[in-house]
């Protein structure tokens, strides 16, 4: 033995073999400690991390040691740890988003985004990402000029076999060291970061395959009986409207105006520059915020997942949560049936509705999910001069996006529940970040923060237009305008580099500051009512949905809704993550840390009387979630009999030719038409609408750019 050479060692299929199992575990455990957040916090769990990616590597690998042909073993093992390899690179670049891991159900949607979240792909590589590759073309110049040679001899069957038992036994081994640690790993309720650090990212995903294929069956074998439980739910939780408010917007317009990745903290928020001037970044929403024909929210959470604005979108339309792993569009969205906004309004009080959305339709699988959902129409890119000045991967831009809408919303009928996606706040927030936007850069290590107030800015200047439009055009006082964010736009991983503009020390950012951050806005702004406030209730975009049928004057009470009404004396203060996490006005527990939100400290200790109290509030946040993925998994809907809704067959929407269709309803109608257009005695209010520059909206520099000019004049006279 003393004898073998490391080089000659390298010429047999074990040794080839070892080598790439180095390589795999020495890429493993580079991810572990330089782009995952595991929070590892003793010994036992270190030596865990270091051992766990050996059990599934060896399993794997293995696999080609019971091939007897050369080139087909060595071609196997290549291809095993050439897909393993691109596994954890994939985890890598989503985690740098999404501070998540890969699932099954994420995986199986990627092609519905593929196209446009690569140009937000590109923004999250790194030059350093060549390590996790680089080692392919040096092995395959190796093998190319036969520095490695292959190995004709085959590997012997129990060899085989000795080398798959002993990654079954590493398994087992990390397995107990992960259960004594961390008890019920497999079996209760934990975070996918706590798989991945005691497990692995291969047997995560083993794991999440399993998981989904259950979860799968589960839909194929659900009954009619099965909604009982979940009516029983509804019923037990319903809240009654309030009385006084019941009704004020009823028979008006809807119109949601998306605000991409808004958090709350930008309401009244000031960017102060290098000048130490403060500059307002949302100023025309903070007035709409203010007004009191506003019911504003403080303390309103976003509640999506991995599906981010589609999951926001299903929780604003049908008060159902997303998945917990993937995207609830891409997987259910065009299959399921809905009890959505659209359709009860539809139904029950004769609206038209439509979607507006500069960016491809089959994006998320829109235009599969908003039949099913019962939009009349969908205005999708097909609709609007895109063009590579007015856009970026995710679609037109917002002023471009509002003002090309006009045409086409100046003819629904009325009246109509409407929403328009903006996009233009959207990661990595680098659109409008340069000296003509105007607005000044945030100064942080993160070029993502930095950008994100000078879009936003931008955002807020496209509602204001829009605004301005419906005003001119007399859609304004017939209308409740919904504002809401949908999601965070600073991920968790991110809000260090934030905290020292929000007045924080970046050393105290804690989990309790990441639970706070999911905030957004969230406002419904009825045009001549006088009693708007900000209020203070905690809940969620589940919530939305009965507030506002609500205050439409359509009684929820028959519908299957996870939310309540915001506005109701009855509403249950409690904004449930969609991993289990929970914000409530006194106490908030996120990513398994407990904190008193009085003294914003970690309890270390509850008392008695604490613990009891938490317990209930987690028992109520996991029967609420437990029961919308009954709903949505098994699809329940399809049994629910006691709505009154009427079943809808998405083979009677088509989202072609929207334009020429609206104008033969108008013809056909003649005077009954109610559309803006008709009323207007078919001229068009698209006049009506005018972009305004950035300078406009903010005279100083105005002042600024017209004395230059004048400055400029007066040096080429002379």
């Amino acid at each position: 033995m003393k004898n073998v050479k490391i080089p000659n060692l390298l010429n047999t299929r074990l040794g080839f073999f070892g080598l790439l199992a180095i390589l795999l575990w020495t890429k493993n455990i580079a991810a572990y400690f330089t782009e995952f957040s595991l929070g590892v916090e003793s010994a036992i769990q270190y030596f865990i991390l270091l051992i766990n990616p050996i059990a599934t590597t060896l399993f794997l690998l293995s696999i080609a040691l019971y091939i007897r042909r050369t080139k087909a073993s060595y071609f196997a093992m290549l291809l095993i740890y050439f897909l393993t390899t691109v596994l954890l690179f994939a985890n890598i670049a989503y985690y740098r988003e999404f501070t998540d891991f890969l699932t099954i159900n994420t995986i199986l949607g990627a092609g519905q985004v593929a196209g446009g979240l690569a140009g937000s792909t590109l923004e999250l590589l790194n030059f350093s990402d060549i390590f996790y590759f680089i080692d392919f073309i040096i092995l395959g110049v190796a093998l190319g000029m036969k520095k490695i040679k292959l190995d004709q001899r085959p590997i012997r069957a129990r060899t085989a076999l000795a080398v798959t038992a002993l990654a079954v036994m590493v398994f087992s081994g990390n397995l107990f060291l992960a259960e004594t640690d961390r008890s019920g790993l497999l079996t209760r309720t934990f975070s996918r970061d706590y798989l991945v650090k005691y497990l692995g990212i291969n047997a995560f995903t083993a794991y999440d395959a399993v998981q989904t294929y259950q979860t799968t069956q589960v839909r194929a074998q659900a009954s009619a009986n099965d909604i009982d439980e979940v009516e029983d739910y509804v019923n037990e939780h319903y809240a009654e409207p309030n009385d006084e408010l019941f009704g004020i917007a009823e028979d008006k317009n809807v119109i949601y105006i998306h605000l991409e990745s808004v958090q709350q903290f930008l309401i009244d928020y000031e960017l102060e520059d290098e000048n130490g001037e403060q500059h307002e970044v949302m100023p025309f929403i903070n007035s709409l915020y203010h007004d009191n024909s506003t019911f504003s929210f403080d303390n309103f959470f976003h509640q999506v997942a991995a599906g981010k604005t589609s999951d926001a979108e299903t929780l604003m339309d049908n008060s159902l949560f997303g998945l917990n792993q993937g995207s609830f569009f891409t997987q259910f969205g065009g299959k399921n049936t809905f009890e959505s906004a659209p359709n009860i309004l539809n139904q029950t009080k004769d609206y038209t509705s439509a979607v507006f959305h500069g960016n491809a339709g089959n994006f998320w699988n829109r235009n599969e999910v908003y039949k099913h959902f019962g939009y009349d129409y969908f205005f999708d890119s097909n609709y609007y001069d895109v063009t590579d000045e007015n856009s970026f991967q995710y679609g037109l831009h917002d002023k471009p996006f509002f003002e090309q809408s006009v045409p086409y919303l100046e003819h629904l009928q009325q009246p109509f529940y409407s929403k328009f996606i903006a996009v233009s706040n959207h990661y990595p927030y680098a659109e409008f970040t340069n000296d003509e936007a105007g607005f000044p850069l945030a100064d942080t290590p993160d070029e993502t923060i930095n950008g994100y107030f000078a879009t936003a800015n931008y955002l807020d200047t496209a509602v204001e237009e829009f605004f301005d439009y419906l005003k001119e055009s007399g859609l304004y006082e017939n209308s409740a305008i919904v504002l809401y964010g949908d999601h965070y736009g600073i991920s968790d991983g991110r809000n260090e580099n934030l905290a020292e503009l929000l007045g924080k020390d970046s050393e105290d950012w804690d989990e309790y500051d990441n639970a706070q951050m999911q905030r957004v806005p969230y406002m419904i702004h009825i045009p001549g009512q006088d009693n708007g406030e900000i209020n203070h209730t905690y809940g969620g975009e589940v919530d939305a949905m009965p507030t506002l049928l609500h205050l439409l004057g359509v009684d929820t009470k028959n519908y299957i809704q996870m939310g309540q009404d915001l506005l109701s004396d009855e509403h249950q203060e409690i904004a449930a993550m969609r991993d289990g996490s929970f914000v409530s006005p006194d106490y908030t527990n996120y990513s398994g840390t407990l904190y008193d939100n009085e003294t914003e400290e970690p309890i270390e200790s509850p008392s008695e009387e604490e613990q009891e109290t938490v317990d209930q509030l987690q028992n109520t946040v996991n029967e609420q979630l437990e029961t919308s993925d009954k709903v949505t998994q098994r699809d329940l809907l399809r049994f629910h009999n006691e709505s009154g809704l009427e079943p809808i067959d998405p083979n009677d929407y088509d989202y072609t030719n929207i334009d020429e269709r609206l104008r033969n309803i108008e013809e056909e109608l003649g005077d009954d038409s109610t559309s803006i257009y008709s009323e207007n005695n078919n001229e068009s209010t698209a006049d009506e609408y005018e972009s305004k520059s950035y300078q406009e909206y903010h005279p100083e520099v105005q002042e600024e750019l017209e004395e230059e000019n004048n400055n400029n004049g007066s040096q080429d006279r002379e």
